[in-house]
């Protein structure tokens, strides 16, 4: 079903020629025994190419081939018959199955593509050897999907943590971004306007703007860019480019595998910043934490966010010495054992209970309640009660 022709609600109980064409794409045709039209035909050849005989893990060529047009085509009617969580889906069961990952060097194959995270992830770690004639499709790839997280995400983060920042001043005269909406509403509910199904809002109630004598809080992203967490590393550059935009308080974002570098002055451009990270190789959390202990000025106004899996490839004693010793001198250190939509990450569970014994709160935690989080962090607020009021999975420590 094309993702621009939805069924209608009344449609949803499949007729008895529904059933039979189903059945008919379940079971397969024989060539030329007419049973299906000409479209039903095409989707059956775009499954069949990938989910045909040989394709449940045996050895096979795969019936795309090795040619970038083809393989376009075939993403061509993908793309027609389903909607995008389910090309996408598609996509990456033919990467796996079909050897496609090659594919993404091709400029012709970018270009038919339906990108998402995981996509993004693929094209970082390949930037190395992409051809030239590649490399600038692949950014317009990469620029598609980062503008539709920033519009999903961006407004949502900016008002939770300018909020977050400012909740203790309030303003009678507050700018529209700084207006208190939640407040606003309940102060105005008596001017509710049933004929125009609105509020009035006479009084407006805001958070207050920082002083310039105030010190600012920082927040430091420090995220493992490991191969097994790349949606993470992707989500994370977001996030921390929207966080640089807000003036209140002071972002930074560090990279590391087993060197650390330090991506900060490429925040005005998320883009940017996915090009300058190195998917892949091995993991030294200590010296990840060392670079944030020589790089933070003001621990009681540093919020440490380390997004990593924790498994440590350096020296495991000195790391967890190192955070405990972050943690003593007022740094807010957070661990996210993942920042991507799976939920259900993979990580040295020794390890997050021993930082959990420091008194850090370890979880994952998804993109969209990323913003949520950020703002109960820069509170200061419990952030284990926060997790667990959402049925999110928190470390416990062994003591």
């Amino acid at each position: 079903m094309s993702q621009d022709a939805p069924v209608p609600e009344e449609s949803v109980t499949p007729t008895a020629e529904d059933a039979r064409r189903r059945w008919r794409l379940v079971l397969g045709t024989e060539d030329g025994d007419g049973a299906l039209d000409p479209r039903d035909q095409r989707l059956d050849a775009a499954l069949t190419a990938l989910y045909g005989p040989g394709g449940d893990g045996a050895a096979r060529k795969g019936s795309l081939g090795a040619s970038a047009p083809k393989v376009s085509r075939w993403l061509g009617d993908v793309r027609e018959f389903f909607p995008a969580p389910v090309v996408q889906m598609v996509q990456r069961d033919a990467f796996e199955r079909l050897g496609l990952r090659q594919m993404l060097l091709e400029p012709e194959f970018l270009a038919a593509v339906e990108a998402d995270v995981h996509l993004i992830a693929d094209l970082i770690s390949l930037r190395s050897v992409m051809p030239e004639k590649t490399k600038e499709t692949a950014r317009q790839v990469v620029r598609k999907v980062v503008d539709e997280l920033l519009a999903r995400l961006e407004g949502q983060t900016a008002q939770a943590v300018r909020g977050a920042l400012n909740r203790s001043q309030r303003t009678f005269r507050p700018r529209p971004g700084d207006i208190d909406w939640p407040r606003t509403i309940r102060a105005n509910l008596r001017h509710w306007q049933a004929e125009h199904r609105t509020i009035v809002p006479e009084k407006l109630i805001g958070f207050g703007r920082a002083s310039s004598r105030r010190r600012l809080d920082e927040v430091v992203l420090c995220v493992d860019q490991s191969g097994s967490m790349a949606s993470s590393v992707v989500y994370a550059s977001i996030f921390a480019a929207v966080l640089a935009s807000i003036p209140a308080m002071r972002t930074k974002l560090a990279v590391f595998d087993t060197v650390v570098a330090d991506l900060t002055d490429d925040l005005a451009d998320p883009v940017d910043v996915l090009f300058g990270i190195q998917l892949g190789g091995g993991t030294d959390i200590n010296q990840a934490l060392a670079w944030c202990q020589a790089n933070i000025s003001d621990p009681s106004q540093t919020h440490l966010v380390l997004v990593t899996d924790l498994y440590e490839g350096g020296d495991a004693k000195a790391m967890l010495g190192r955070a405990a010793a972050l943690v003593n001198s007022g740094v807010n250190l957070i661990v996210l054992l993942a920042l991507n939509d799976d939920g259900r990450p993979s990580y040295d569970a020794g390890m997050a209970a021993a930082i959990a014994d420091l008194g850090a709160p370890v979880f994952a935690c998804t993109p969209d309640l990323f913003p949520e989080m950020m703002a109960t962090a820069l509170k200061r607020g419990d952030l284990n009660a926060w997790a667990s009021s959402l049925g999110i999975a928190v470390s416990r420590g062994q003591n």
